[in-house]
Order: C-alpha cells, then sequence, then structure tokens
C-alpha cells in the first residue's frame, strides 16, 4: 500500500512517499480502506519528535482517517466489512489502510460523507469536551472563543450555540467575523484592537453588561490568554486546548482564588484511551446534531496523499482557510486483504 513514511524525527519535508506492507490487525482492531485523512497541526509536532506520545520509528503520521472497514478481528462484534466510519487512530491515517481499534471507530450517518467526517475529528470532539466536560456549559451562559476562525474554533462557535450559548467569537482581522456570524456567532471580539490586554476585556465587558464571559476556550495561548483570562466571569472558566500562539502563558494561582474562577486543560486524545464510552457519547451528539441540520462543517481542501508536504505547509504556515484533507488512491480490489 502506498503511504507516508516518517524514518526520523524532524522536518516534515524528509518524511517520504513509500510502498509498505498492508498493516495486520489485532483480535480487538480493524482494518479500514483510508478515504479522507486530515492533516492537523499535532501531525507536524509528532513529525517533529515533539510531542508527549511519540510512535516508534519508523511511522505513518495521520490522526482521526475516515474510509471504510475492510476486514474484522476475531474480538470484533459490532462492526463489519462495508462500514462506513470515522477512525480515531492516533498515528497511520497518512495511507491507504489503517489499523485501528474497534472501540475507536464510529459509524458515520449515511448523509455524512467521508470528507466531512474527517473535517469534523479532532475538531468537534476536542470543543465538544472543551465545553461539556471541562467547562460544563450550561444554557444561556456566554461563550468566548479564541480563534474562533480556526477548525476548533467553528465546531466551539457551533456546538455552544447548540447547547443554548450566547457566543462571542474572536478575530484577528474583523473581515472574517461575516463567515462566523453565519455559524452562529452571536458579536465579535477584535483582537486586532490597540493595546489587546485592555480592549479585550473592555469589548467582552461591554458585550455582557460588564459581567464577562462564564466560559473561554483558547487554542492560542500566549499574551492572547493573558488577556482573555481578564475577560472571565465570576466563577468563569477557562479552558486551554493549545498554544497556537507559541508562548505557554503563566499564571500566579492567586488570581484564581480572588475571582472564584477556573483554568483546566484538555487533552482529548486522553478521553479515547481512558473514557472510550464518553467518546462515543460525544460523537452520537455531534452526528446527531449534524443530522439535525444544526451543524455546518465548511468545505475542506483536498489534496491528493502524495501532496501531503505541501498540506503540511499550509498547515504549519497557517495558510489553510479551512480542514486540510489527504486522499489516498482508491485500492484495487486485488490490494484488499481478504
Amino acid at each position: 500500500m502506498q503511504a507516508v513514511v516518517v524514518s526520523a524525527f524532524g522536518p516534515y519535508q524528509d518524511a517520504q512517499i513509500a510502498d509498505i506492507p498492508c498493516p495486520q490487525i489485532a483480535p480487538h482492531e480493524v482494518l479500514i480502506e483510508v478515504r479522507a485523512a486530515p492533516v492537523n497541526f499535532v501531525d507536524l509536532i509528532v513529525i517533529a519528535g515533539k510531542y508527549q506520545f511519540l510512535p516508534k520509528l519508523p511511522f505513518t503520521p495521520g490522526k482521526g482517517p475516515s474510509g471504510v472497514v475492510r476486514k474484522v478481528g476475531a474480538e470484533v462484534s459490532d462492526l463489519k466489512p462495508g462500514d462506513r466510519v470515522l477512525a480515531m487512530a492516533e498515528v497511520g491515517g497518512y495511507a491507504q489502510f489503517v489499523n485501528v481499534a474497534a472501540n475507536q471507530c464510529y459509524r458515520l450517518p449515511e448523509a455524512l460523507t467521508f470528507s466531512q467526517a474527517a473535517a469534523i475529528s479532532l475538531t468537534y470532539d476536542t470543543s465538544w469536551f472543551a465545553l461539556h466536560d471541562r467547562a460544563r456549559l450550561a444554557a444561556g451562559e456566554t461563550v468566548l472563543v479564541l480563534g474562533a476562525s480556526g477548525g476548533v474554533g467553528g465546531a466551539a462557535i457551533q456546538l455552544a450555540k447548540a447547547k443554548g450559548a450566547r457566543v462571542l467569537a474572536a478575530v484577528s482581522s474583523p473581515d472574517k467575523f461575516e463567515r462566523l456570524k453565519q455559524m452562529g456567532a452571536d458579536a465579535m471580539v477584535d483582537l486586532s484592537a490597540p493595546d489587546m490586554k485592555e480592549s479585550l476585556r473592555e469589548q467582552v465587558f461591554a458585550l455582557t453588561d460588564g459581567k464577562g464571559a462564564d466560559v473561554i476556550i483558547d487554542p492560542i495561548g500566549g499574551d492572547f490568554f493573558d488577556a482573555a483570562i481578564r475577560a472571565l466571569a465570576w466563577r468563569g472558566r477557562l479552558v486551554v486546548i493549545g498554544f497556537a500562539a507559541g508562548r505557554i502563558p503563566q499564571i500566579k494561582v492567586n488570581y484564581l482564588l480572588v475571582k472564584n474562577i477556573e483554568v483546566s486543560g484538555l487533552q482529548v486524545s486522553d478521553y479515547r484511551k481512558r473514557r472510550p464510552e464518553q467518546v462515543a457519547e460525544c460523537y452520537r451528539d455531534v452526528f446527531s446534531l449534524f443530522e439535525a441540520g444544526r451543524l455546518t462543517i465548511p468545505e475542506p481542501t483536498e489534496l491528493p496523499l502524495g501532496d501531503f508536504r505541501e498540506g503540511l505547509r499550509l498547515v504549519d504556515e497557517r495558510a489553510a482557510t479551512g480542514r486540510i484533507l489527504l486522499i489516498p488512491p482508491l485500492a484495487t480490489a486485488e490490494a484488499i486483504p481478504a
């Protein structure tokens, strides 16, 4: 099969397309023919060898592909060949086939395409856990979404609205807000305003009658975190889900005490390992909202698997306007394992 292979941790440009054997499956696993694999920022970190959980070399990167079940292990009873699934693999998605534990695969609704499913992975589940589990969002509360124009941000806007929240979308450029308004955002916070540390709080307070945001979702970190935490309401909750700005911020814990606020973190892959039943609940909810017409999945950009470096470059340079997907060549009938 064709696959992207990383032989040594380092620059993504050093990875290669290669013909490698199709993976063997364990009794609890299924073999997926990949139809779409999302390119994620975390893939760059894994390839560079800077992620907290590193695969053994050599390996094929790629988390959360969608595809078709082609073979099931002896212990698998709830999936069968031909099922369309979202497969939350930790690695292996940049290939024609990937082996995944059956309890990490979620059968797709008929209306959800492979590309839409791949575009959902690692964005809607991250946002769902940030809002529902870590932030304990309640209907009627106000949510401030940093990085609102990104994949996680767009998902957070829609899922918060589905929960009955009021959503403030923080954007670096006001011209990005119209699309977010169409996705459900109620108001804009302009991160390009002078003196962000003061202006962010002033904008949020003005939009909330001086109360502040009940929940803040932060995939950016750095100076944005420093400014946003000052905009939390009494008993507000800020969820850290990434550091796209580069700097990992610090906070004096007496500030949490004085304001009666919480800061928590989300590493969504831990839920897949420790609470797979809760991840299944997450996807049931997300799929149900999609079928009900309450989620709009932005159109992704599709690239052939062989253009993986271009996909990674777009993500690395933040030049992508939506999700980037890699599309492997369809396997011939002879290549599909019996």
